[in-house]
């Protein structure tokens, strides 16, 4: 974003015109019916920096005066840039008080936060660390952050130093900071809203292919989910092998079945233990069962037992959830069938742990179709050691150019990433959804997009794997911490109805 800004100034737009444009759509956020009856009956509190962040801060300021609003002004630091010192000094000639020393932090007036934006990349001093904790202490959820809260890295997402200011709501100017997305930022960020400076066409143009695309859910209805010809038998419209489920985990087997489902495709097939193979046709009977499975003496499947046939005449396969287990070599025959199998194959859970005892990359280099990765943050540890240190973005992009292959990295904003470079993240997701269950959910509806593109010639590009993750979140947040087998059922009804 600041290289953005930097262009329109080298191409005449005054930094005044782009700040009062900024400051005022801000101003108009402000007044919306969550904010502003607040405002009315306890004022603001305007924490003014000494850069063009605290130049936004005064336009609002005077902005809510001009409106009513009891606005006070605190400035800590002596210098200020030259615009940042004719607002203020206007704003004080508007008779809008500005404190003398540090402010109460029990203060019951909405405390708006301009202190740094994303110009900041040194620690809060640690009487600014105090205050801001102070302030969450006793009066949480009652400051707003303009472009991100003081002593939070915008890029990397985390403090600092010590702390941050902690908002309850986080206005990002122009463009989303990537360290807001983050889940380190969570917890200081609040919400988290664009506020739209209606960038130029040609501007944006020239952001680079691998810029990071937040995805929202109103992205759904022109997702490029996979369209099967009108008149496709449903081997035409996706054909998904599930291999999940032990004697230790048979719900996972279950959870990943109603995920698949869930999308509608043609034909399903299941690979699953002996225990759960016996009860199959009672809770999922179009399933067809290709496998019965026994389990190794730790409860773990045997996938050895998995006959080459059973991946024959598939378009996609979905390994891992709740398998259990560790390195077996009674399985390097079944691993290299996978490896050549010309299908999608979508990995997930164990199947990513079994693969990481084995080795990885070379194995993920070697696959003959497309490839699929999910893992959660320790499971990436283990496939990718060595980029686990990174930041999530440049981590999980670097993960799926030297895997050759689409990574799903999930978290609290999941991450996924293509080979050639290009990145999504989930701008939100309920944290009641953080439970048992919805990764196996998430596993089989994803293959099961994946197996109906394939089916239908549109391929399995990263975006779609990138559109399953934005509708499981979404089901997510509209069961509001429902169970695994509720979110499925949501993506079985009422998300289809804006996919398709």
């Amino acid at each position: 974003m600041a290289e953005l800004e930097q262009t329109l100034f080298e191409n005449g737009m005054p930094v005044e015109a782009l700040m009062e444009k900024a400051a005022l759509a801000i101003s108009q956020r402000l007044k919306q019916d969550d904010l502003w009856p607040q405002l009315q009956q306890r004022g603001a509190l305007v924490l003014v920096g000494p850069g063009h962040n605290g130049g936004d801060g005064l336009v609002v300021a005077r902005e809510l005066h001009l409106a009513g609003i009891e606005v006070r002004l605190w400035c800590p630091f002596e210098r200020r840039k030259p615009l940042t010192e004719s607002h203020l000094r206007h704003a004080l000639w508007l008779g809008i008080p500005r404190l003398n020393r540090s402010p109460d932090p029990g203060d019951p007036a909405l405390w708006i936060d301009a202190l740094f934006g994303i110009g900041q990349h040194k620690a809060l001093d640690a009487s600014l660390e105090e205050l801001f904790e102070q302030r969450q202490q006793l009066c949480p959820g009652q400051l707003i952050a303009i472009d991100g809260p003081s002593g939070l890295c915008s890029d990397q997402g985390i403090p600092l130093g010590r702390g941050a200011a902690c908002a309850r709501l986080s206005l990002s100017i122009g463009m989303l900071k990537t360290g807001f997305l983050q889940d380190t930022a969570l917890a200081w960020v609040g919400d988290l809203e664009r506020i739209d400076l209606q960038l130029p066409a040609p501007l944006l143009q020239r952001l680079p292919a691998t810029q990071p695309l937040a995805l929202l859910g109103s992205d759904l209805p022109h997702a490029p989910w996979p369209q099967s010809p009108p008149a496709a038998s449903k081997y035409e419209r996706g054909r998904l092998l599930v291999i999940a489920g032990s004697e230790a985990y048979q719900g996972a087997a279950l959870l990943c079945l109603a995920g698949a489902s869930a999308t509608g495709l043609g034909s399903l097939r299941a690979a699953l233990p002996k225990e759960i193979a016996a009860q199959l046709w009672s809770v999922q009977p179009h399933t067809v069962l290709a496998a019965r499975l026994g389990s190794r003496s730790d409860g773990s499947l045997q996938m050895a037992e998995l006959r080459a046939e059973a991946l024959e005449r598939l378009d996609a396969v979905v390994l891992g959830p709740g398998l259990g287990g560790a390195l077996d070599s009674s399985e390097d025959q079944i691993w290299k069938r996978l490896q050549a199998f010309p299908g999608l194959l979508l990995l997930d859970a164990d199947g990513l742990n079994r693969l990481a005892r084995r080795q990885a990359l070379p194995w993920l280099q070697g696959r003959q179709g497309p490839t699929w990765l999910t893992p959660h943050p320790g499971e990436f540890a283990r496939l990718f050691p060595h980029l686990a240190p990174l930041h999530p973005l440049e981590a999980t992009a670097a993960a799926a150019r030297e895997a050759r292959c689409a990574v799903l990295r999930k978290g609290a904003r999941s991450l996924v990433a293509c080979p050639s470079g290009q990145l999504w993240q989930l701008r939100s997701a309920c944290s009641a959804s953080a439970r048992a269950g919805l990764g196996d959910v998430l596993a089989g509806y994803a293959a099961g997009i994946g197996a109906q593109a394939q089916a239908c010639g549109a391929g399995s590009g990263a975006e779609l794997l990138a559109m399953a993750a934005l509708a499981h979140a979404q089901a997510g947040l509209i069961a509001q911490g429902g169970t695994p087998l509720q979110i499925a059922e949501i993506l079985t009804s009422t998300l289809r109805t804006s996919m398709f």
